[in-house]
């Protein structure tokens, strides 16, 4: 909760002066800010939940406003109508919309340097490569088909050469044998699997040539000019929430059983589950969020094998120099 001066008197000049040298970084009224993030509330999301539990944002200056995800939701939409300032996103969907409709959009971070998602199947399918999915079904939430479309491109294998199906985020069919992969989180599926008593494999997109971010911080370019300050406080914040984070995956996720991860139909456990298999997509020796000037040229050209073009000055690196 932020906090705010609430004087009835006035003060005198040289008395408000005096008062305000006086008083802690975070009382005076903090600057609102809106984050859209891509999904449900689960531990994709954790460092964020730490840096507003433990007052990050505030410290910063901001008043937070947090905004959950899921199926129904399009994060790139949310920030083009004005109802949040930065959405987390997937670069494909981000590059598409300024190339082919002149979206002003800028990305200015990535959480993961290694995009978590990939293909899902259980160990006895024999599925660990690409070439392993000719002529088996697999199942993809419509929204993800063109990254499916880019990796089975750029290892040579034409679509038609595998029976793609939709995918509604369950797992079920694939243990009932009803589809032989999905396309999924890594971090996640797996884990939500093994409960079920079947023992999953998994290979990420990213592995295979797919080299793409996963959510990317994604701005309009008047919320950049506009708010600069207060993204580089976000960022700064955030990336302090996820260092903490990060100590002990363990130890956050218990903390929000009853808070952010309530009503979430997932157990604690899957949740240690998924923040520690997320850390190493995540940690990159120049600090969360970095976007390295060799890993944004492998975006573009993994994005370019499916006719997405986007180029350089869709990225602006400028704020993380500032963190």
């Amino acid at each position: 909760m932020t906090l705010s001066l609430n004087r009835r008197h006035f003060l005198s000049t040289a008395a408000a002066a005096a008062a305000a040298s006086m008083v802690p970084k975070g009382a005076f009224a903090a600057t609102p800010l809106t984050m859209q993030a891509a999904w449900i509330n689960d531990a994709e999301f954790a460092g964020y939940f730490l840096a507003m539990d433990e007052g990050y944002y505030t410290s910063e200056g901001l008043d937070l406003t947090y905004l959950s995800g899921g199926p129904d939701v399009i994060p790139e939409s949310t920030i083009i109508a004005g109802r949040a300032d930065l959405a987390l996103t997937t670069p494909d969907t981000t590059i598409k919309a300024i190339a082919d409709q002149g979206a002003p959009f800028k990305i200015i971070g990535a959480q993961y340097q290694k995009n978590p998602i990939g293909i899902v199947s259980l160990v006895d399918s024999g599925i660990n490569s690409p070439a392993d999915l000719v002529r088996k079904t697999l199942a993809v939430p419509p929204v993800n088909v063109i990254s499916v479309e880019a990796m089975l491109k750029l290892n040579g294998i034409e679509a038609g050469a595998v029976n793609i199906v939709p995918y509604a985020y369950d797992p079920t069919p694939l243990i009932k044998g009803e589809i032989d992969a999905s396309l999924d989180f890594t971090t996640n599926v797996p884990y939500t699997i093994s409960q079920q008593g079947a023992e999953a494999t998994s290979f990420l997109l990213y592995d295979f040539g797919y080299t793409t971010y996963n959510d990317t911080v994604v701005v309009t370019e008047d919320v950049l000019k506009n708010k600069r300050a207060e993204l580089v406080a976000w960022l700064r914040a955030s990336r302090k929430g996820w260092n903490e984070n990060f100590i002990d995956p363990a130890v956050w996720p218990p903390k929000w059983a009853d808070t952010h991860f309530k009503g979430t139909g997932r157990t604690i456990d899957n949740e240690i589950f998924f923040n520690g298999a997320q850390q190493p997509l995540m940690e990159t020796p120049s600090g969360i969020f970095s976007m390295s000037e060799d890993d944004i040229e492998a975006n573009l050209s993994a994005l370019g094998e499916v006719g997405i073009v986007g180029s350089r000055d869709m990225f602006d690196t400028t704020l993380l120099e500032e963190i």
